[in-house]
């Protein structure tokens, strides 16, 4: 699955858009195949999932909504236990993994 935030560069919205693109990955890891950071204009706020809106500004923000959502709309897995991102199959490089 491939998940798009698209936010307004203006409207300062890139540290909350940064946020939500690290928390998706820590939540889901290889599970996903992309989150990208789209810039945009004119107050946007949008998250989409294989092209899917799953979140739009002016809704209440809620990473943890998001999070369910795409959860929702990914087949069926069952997480390791400690969550997405996994050292397996890493370098360790420098006391952090690759």
């Amino acid at each position: 699955m491939q998940i798009e935030i698209e936010y307004c560069v203006p409207c300062g919205y890139l540290p909350r858009a940064a946020d939500a693109q690290t928390k998706l990955l820590e939540t889901f890891g290889n599970r996903l195949e992309s989150v990208t950071l789209k810039t945009g204009r004119k107050g946007v706020f949008t998250f989409r999932a294989d092209g899917e809106v799953i979140y739009e500004k002016p809704q209440e923000f809620s990473i943890d909504a998001i999070i369910a959502r795409v959860r929702e709309l990914l087949p069926a897995e069952e997480l390791p236990a400690g969550a997405g991102v996994q050292a397996e199959g890493r370098t360790l490089l420098a006391g952090k993994l690759a």
